[in-house]
């Protein structure tokens, strides 16, 4: 009983030692760890300090937030503060120090080593690195994380497309109208209807004028006279003045073929269309003037549309224009500037576009409404960058473009026409270079920090209080 009572205290005892001893280990292992990580952040010298949660608070030194937590370091490799860095330095001591920058990214340099007003060391540029003024450096990580990509500046096309709204109207060239040219009745009037189509030489009414009778009568008497002479000085006046009164050419000739001077006359379509107007009653009297039918020709029609002040320097005669009417989704009907207005609308800023249609189905009715969509496209190809590439400010418009390795150069541009996704470029780039088109305004933002970082070191105060002013700024 005893031997069991001793062996089991010697192997309590033995357990703790063990576990003491692995603790211990432990121990000694994580401690190694965090000596020689901070002897790994000890060999760089941070930049400046920033506020661990994330707010617009700097501090030249070490220093603690509210909360008592540290605020983390930042280098100027904008890499992690736990990271090794003996390697590079011992690699940059064997490179030539050609002089030392501002840490803040100002334009300020010094030939030997030196500190900024707020406490911070100038950053030395060895022989070999980028030197280019005005250019935004990021780390390769950064540009993974953000997402930048580039493309190259080509030649290209531009197809800027002008979207106007208007309607549909009547070509003024293909209207007629059946009016009476002295006093008249109407004794017969055909089956024809408004909307009714018609076709040229179709009568439309039959007409009563004393006027029309006595000239009809006059001319048969003429024609009929035996005597050449008196056919030739007065037959030919006698003719006209049946054609003075309208009457139609297929009348007379009936006239001519039987002399027989008709009491009343027959009226027909004087062409091919749509009658839009029925004003004619059996029995009724025409005055002079009066009109009885009205047809239009609706085999080509107009569309008037409004084309925006902005947009009139693209606009010229000829161009091709596709037509889309809302009644027909899907259809689209094709068409050319016939007539640029010479009149702006001092009310909507717009000018009149007349665009010529072919209509043989009569699709299109007159005040329908449409939208056209005119091509302004020119083949000559020009240079180009896509949209998304332009910074534009309203009164400046800029580019970042990729120099490499992580650079990038803002640069100032001139435009010129805009279609199909991408942008004249007139002046500010080559061809062949590379822009940046997606999250160029995260580096534009990293270049807009360097100046507010600048105007802020202009208004530093005295380096005596630089850090405790620099921890105190929001």
């Amino acid at each position: 009983m005893k031997t069991l009572r001793l062996l089991t205290i010697f192997a309590l005892g033995g357990g703790l030692a063990l576990g003491f001893y692995w603790s211990s280990n432990d121990a000694g292992w994580l401690a190694h760890a965090d000596i020689s990580a901070a002897a790994a952040a000890a060999d760089r010298t941070p930049l400046y300090y920033r506020d661990p949660g994330g707010a617009p608070l700097w501090s030249a030194g070490p220093k603690k937030d509210d909360r008592g937590r540290d605020y983390v370091p930042v280098y100027d490799d904008d890499r992690a503060a736990s990271e090794p860095a003996r390697s590079k330095q011992q690699a940059d001591s064997s490179r030539k120090i050609l002089y030392y920058r501002n840490p803040m990214g100002l334009p300020d340099t010094s030939p030997v080593p030196k500190k900024d007003p707020m406490g911070m060391s100038y950053v030395p540029v060895y022989d070999g690195d980028d030197i280019e003024d005005g250019l935004v450096k990021l780390s390769p990580g950064k540009i993974q994380r953000t997402g930048v990509r580039s493309e190259l500046v080509a030649r290209r096309p531009i197809r800027v497309s002008v979207k106007a709204p208007g309607t549909i109207q009547l070509d003024e060239r293909r209207v007629s109208v059946i009016a009476m040219r002295a006093e008249s009745f109407v004794q017969k009037v055909a089956d024809v209807t408004t909307g009714t189509r018609v076709k040229a030489g179709q009568p439309l009414m039959e007409i009563y004028s004393s006027a029309v009778a006595s000239a009809a009568a006059e001319y048969l008497a003429t024609i009929s006279s035996k005597s050449v002479g008196s056919v030739e000085i007065y037959g030919r006046g006698s003719r006209q003045r049946l054609i003075n009164l309208d009457v139609p050419e297929q009348a007379i000739a009936e006239m001519e073929k039987t002399h027989v001077a008709p009491v009343t006359v027959r009226w027909s379509a004087p062409r091919d269309g749509i009658v839009l107007e029925r004003n004619a009653i059996e029995g009724m009297r025409a005055n002079p003037g009066d009109v009885l039918f009205r047809i239009a020709d609706t085999s080509v029609v107009w569309a008037l549309v409004d084309v925006a002040e902005r947009d009139l320097g693209n606009i010229a005669v000829g161009q091709p224009v596709a037509v889309r009417a809302r009644s027909f989704a899907g259809k689209t009907f094709a068409g050319t500037i016939a007539v640029v207005y010479p009149q702006v609308n001092r009310d909507t800023r717009t000018v009149r576009v007349r665009i010529e249609l072919a209509n043989p189905d009569a699709a299109l009715l007159p005040d329908m409404y449409i939208d056209a969509d005119i091509d302004t496209a020119d083949a000559a190809p020009v240079l180009a960058v896509p949209d998304s590439s332009v910074l534009d400010t309203g009164s400046r418009q800029a580019v970042l473009v990729d120099k490499g390795d992580g650079r990038f150069e803002p640069r100032e541009i001139k435009l010129g026409r805009r279609g199909g996704g991408y942008i004249e470029v007139r002046d500010g780039l080559a061809d062949g270079e590379a822009v940046v088109t997606s999250a160029n305004f995260l580096i534009d933002a990293e270049s807009n920090l360097k100046a507010a970082l600048k105007g802020f070191a202009d208004a530093a105060p005295p380096a005596s209080d630089a850090g405790h002013a620099m921890g105190e700024h929001k």
